[in-house]
């Protein structure tokens, strides 16, 4: 028993120290990080384990991580923006990465698969960012990002459902893809409207 007891001690303490020189973690890469931990050959829902491949689990950090960020900045647009276009748009984000992200954590959850609780760092600076503009400043910079964000997204959907090994996680990149797809085309349209 002192032996288990010295054992725990020893590994809390030793988990201390790594996690006072690590640096501050954005949540996205606390999630990958525990996920990591997590045993990929194990019974997710009995073990502890989690239930995908690492670059599974990666897939859906990333995605949460984006999807939390498209609902936080279009309700900010809500609330900065007069151009009705933009304001439609916003009201799309809210809805559709809303449900997406619900769709999502269900999934994770029966996968064992821990997701971000907020958007990573590069995220929430940009929202910090786009917090202190106002008018048609405001507007550009907020379809400017959702042009930038909506590429990358579509990309990793595509991505996702073309190589990933769960069939859940694929199947839900697979039909998000072209949502995303559409909030491409729509923000292009309202990009070349602004210039």
């Amino acid at each position: 028993m002192k032996k288990l007891t010295y054992l725990t001690l020893l590994a809390a303490g030793l988990f201390a120290l790594q996690s006072c020189g690590n640096g501050q973690k954005d949540a996205k890469q606390t999630a990958d990080s525990l996920n990591k931990t997590k045993d990929t050959t194990s019974n997710a829902m009995n073990t502890g384990g989690i239930a995908v491949t690492s670059d599974d689990a990666k897939f859906a950090t990333e995605a949460a991580s984006g999807g939390m960020a498209e609902v936080a900045l279009g309700k900010l647009a809500l609330t900065k923006t007069s151009n009705a276009q933009i304001k439609d748009f916003a009201n799309m984000m809210v809805k559709d990465h809303g449900k997406a992200n619900d769709e999502l954590m269900s999934i994770a959850k029966t996968k064992n698969i821990t997701l971000p609780t907020e958007p990573d760092s590069t995220h929430l600076k940009k929202a910090a960012d786009l917090e202190k503009l106002k008018g048609t400043d405001f507007d550009k910079a907020y379809v400017d990002a959702m042009v930038d964000g909506h590429k990358k997204t579509l990309d990793l959907m595509q991505n996702e459902a073309k190589d990933g090994k769960d069939a859940e996680l694929k199947a839900f990149a697979g039909k998000t893809a072209p949502t995303v797809k559409m909030h491409l085309d729509m923000i292009n349209k309202i990009h070349d409207g602004l210039k």
